[in-house]
């Protein structure tokens, strides 16, 4: 049974947000709305500004960060919006849990259209991978765009050849920017935030003139062969469901290893909001985990 305070959470934002958006045509008014309402972070979560491999970010520690894992996390925002500092709730939950997390502020389009995203995506990731931290487990995460940002770069690591990440956490991933799911369509009203009409059109903003069938723009669409490990969290009435179901189909048929779980009644990334929303504390616990879990995996493997 969902909490009272998801229920709530979905009333407020189809006031707050889905209702504005309705009628919103000009994208730089879209990321106003779209912003969450300010977070303070924890006492003991210590932020840090820096550049890596080219990419601005930060680094979001805490004393109980370990130095054996390290956590590329990529917010979402429909690739137009947000930021590293928005998905503070996200990535201060990951370093109280003992992760070392990374959170660039990649290009956002349509200023820097597709695939600038993926090529910054995988310049930090690089530089995740460089001195020091190579000895490291790196796994990676995001919501939204951001989650199918973390399956392209993945993608585009596999296609360079170079070292996967252990596992990847994705929270409602964005993955079909071409929107033929059929949640587009069954959920547009129960949706707490988005449109299912306004998807393929938003979807521009990024894509420019390239084609949303592009695997790397719409993983949906990539050949999922050797990926790593992916657990995938989505709710039940979000128009996007369908990107998240028919991407762990498409994984286990590539006999990918996928822990898919959509959850009741709550709002697209729910995870923003784990200081209100129980299960939003439940999901990133189980994220947590399955995270710490699969980087030992990917340890214990190199060392034999």
């Amino acid at each position: 049974m969902a909490s009272f305070q998801a229920h709530l959470a979905v009333w407020i934002l189809k006031w707050r947000t889905k209702r504005r958006l309705k009628h919103c045509r000009d994208y730089r008014l879209a990321r106003e709305i779209l912003r969450p309402l300010p977070y303070k972070p924890p006492a003991a979560v210590r932020i840090t500004n820096a550049w890596l491999n080219g990419v601005p970010g930060e680094w979001v520690e805490s004393p109980s960060s370990a130095q054996d894992v390290l956590l590329l996390y990529l917010h979402g925002g429909g690739y137009f919006a947000c930021s590293a500092e928005t998905h503070r709730p996200i990535t201060a939950f990951f370093a109280m849990r003992g992760f070392r997390v990374f959170a660039p502020d990649y290009r956002l389009a349509p200023e820097n259209p597709f695939p600038a995203a993926v090529d910054d995506a995988a310049a930090v990731y690089r530089g995740l991978l460089s001195g020091d931290r190579s000895r490291q487990g790196i796994v990676v995460a995001g919501d939204s765009a951001g989650g199918a940002l973390a399956l392209s770069l993945v993608l585009a690591l596999r296609a360079a050849g170079s070292p996967l990440p252990a596992a990847a956490a994705l929270f409602s991933p964005w993955t079909d920017l071409a929107a033929t799911g059929e949640s587009v369509r069954t959920n547009a009203r129960r949706c707490a935030i988005f449109h299912g009409s306004a998807i393929a059109p938003t979807a521009r903003l990024y894509l420019a003139k390239a084609d949303p069938r592009d695997p790397l723009a719409s993983p949906l669409y990539a050949d999922l062969a050797g990926l790593p490990p992916l657990l995938i969290h989505v709710g039940a009435n979000e128009t996007l469901r369908d990107d998240s179901t028919r991407l762990a189909e498409k994984a286990r048929a590539a006999e990918v290893p996928v822990e898919l779980k959509v959850w009741p009644v709550v709002p697209h990334v729910w995870q923003l909001a784990p200081h209100k929303i129980p299960e939003a504390r439940q999901s990133l616990c189980e994220s947590a985990e399955f995270l710490r879990r699969q980087a030992e995996v990917h340890r214990n493997r190199r060392a034999t």
